[in-house]
């Protein structure tokens, strides 16, 4: 039997002759339709193949000795950069006093004189030249304390700045520095006084260990007394020295880099697995105390999130991050090169008191008491959330998904426009023999 006739006799498509068909004006009309309903039918589809929808997953955070940033931006209006002083410690033992690398301090007016801005560089209250015109074998007294290590000369304390820390050494409260004939010289004094009834805005980021710790901001320079962790008073608490306390306004906070504008749209919305990021919970926070002995504090969670785009793949990365990250510029941190993102999410709940002691009466909580002594500032603890958060691109269907929608709907529209012209075929049909009787 020849080749033709056995594909013939499998044929599930059988034709009809031309003279045995009969075509109408309704069948014209139901194929223009069908074929306008297949088009938008088929574009909706292919709309949907080419939609990419961000997938949430929640995980175990298995990273080892990571780091993340930090950064914030808080004005304190009634005390000045000279006795604000940004403290970082953490359960691993590691502490950073004095944070100045990536932070900057910003001298605000007077709260009478509308707050604003004054030139960065009237910050240098102690000026860090060497003393060279008081000769080559000028040897500065350190009045008392050892000289510290990182002194221009060693063995001794050439300016205010350097006897300032070796009185923090050995946990010896400085004052303004009278008697000290280098802060003489550099009119410490006069300046701290100058700056009484100026403000502050600390700005900026900086890295701590991916672990339970905290970070402060508190008046006077910090030390270790034993045990405890302390800061000198002494200025603040002067009344000389200005009517002081620590009303803020966090204008920012946040762990990790900022979430571009462009994605925040894409996985912002409702429903989403990013939540509470590019509006930070803590974002544009104002308090505001008369008691200059007064204590913010604000519990932080902070969530692991990660952000991968459409095609990302894992190239391998160790979770062991803790050395390579030190290498990457403040503001880069998380960052990948294939548009990936690593950062942090975080809640938060606040508590604060006078350092005075009393109860919450005047809130209505009169069995609310608060304990005596601490150290005024405004003090912010985390904790590191065992889960993480992972929003993945993906697109919502793939291409042989896409073939058999397409299939689906050329071949449902057909059969139903196929029914439906042959009921307006058989109708009208009848509808003519009833009026030929």
């Amino acid at each position: 039997m020849p080749a033709k006739s056995r594909f013939t006799r499998l044929d599930a498509f059988t034709k009809t002759v031309e003279d045995a068909r009969v075509r109408t004006t309704s069948g014209g009309i139901v194929t223009i339709a069908s074929l306008l309903i297949v088009f938008w039918l088929v574009w909706g589809e292919w709309s949907d193949y080419r939609r990419v929808v961000v997938h949430p997953e929640l995980i175990v955070d298995k990273g080892r000795g990571e780091r993340m940033e930090i950064h914030l931006n808080i004005s304190f209006p009634r005390v000045p950069c000279e006795l604000l002083t940004l403290d970082v410690m953490d359960v691993s033992g590691e502490q950073q006093t004095g944070v100045k690398h990536g932070i900057s301090k910003v001298q605000l007016a007077p709260a009478s004189q509308g707050g604003r801005p004054i030139d960065v560089r009237a910050l240098d209250l102690h000026a860090d030249e060497p003393a060279d015109h008081l000769g080559p074998d000028y040897c500065g007294e350190c009045y008392g304390p050892p000289p510290p290590a990182t002194a221009s000369k060693p063995g001794c304390c050439q300016t205010c700045e350097e006897v300032r820390e070796a009185y923090a050494s050995v946990s010896w409260a400085f004052g303004k520095g009278e008697g000290v004939a280098q802060c003489e010289r550099e009119h410490y004094s006069e300046k701290l006084q100058a700056q009484r009834d100026q403000g502050c805005r600390i700005e900026g980021g900086f890295r701590v260990n991916k672990v339970v710790g905290n970070f402060h901001i508190a008046p006077g320079r910090s030390f270790s007394n034993g045990m405890m962790h302390v800061h000198d008073l002494n200025n603040y608490l002067d009344p000389s020295q200005g009517d002081h306390t620590f009303t803020h306004q966090i204008h920012h906070l946040r762990f990790g880099p900022q979430l571009p504008d462009d994605l925040t749209n894409k996985v912002g919305g409702k429903a989403m697995g990013w939540t509470n990021h590019h509006l930070n919970p803590l974002d544009n926070t104002e308090q505001v105390t008369a008691d200059a002995a007064f204590n913010y504090m604000y519990f932080l969670k902070v969530v692991s999130t990660s952000y991968y785009p459409l095609g990302w793949k894992s190239k391998g990365h160790s979770a062991d991050q803790g050395d390579s990250s030190d290498l990457v510029s403040i503001g880069q941190h998380g960052l990948g090169q294939d548009g990936s993102l690593e950062t942090h999410q975080y809640s938060v709940t606040s508590h604060k008191r006078s350092l005075k002691g009393g109860s919450d009466s005047q809130e209505g909580h009169k069995e609310r008491l608060h304990a005596v002594g601490g150290i005024p500032g405004v003090f912010f603890s985390y904790d590191i959330s065992p889960m993480k958060v992972i929003n993945r691109e993906e697109r919502t269907k793939s291409f042989t998904g896409f073939l058999t929608g397409v299939c689906a709907i050329v071949g449902g529209t057909l059969t139903v426009a196929a029914a439906i012209d042959r009921g307006v075929y058989e109708g009208a049909t009848r509808i003519k023999k009833l009026h030929q009787r």
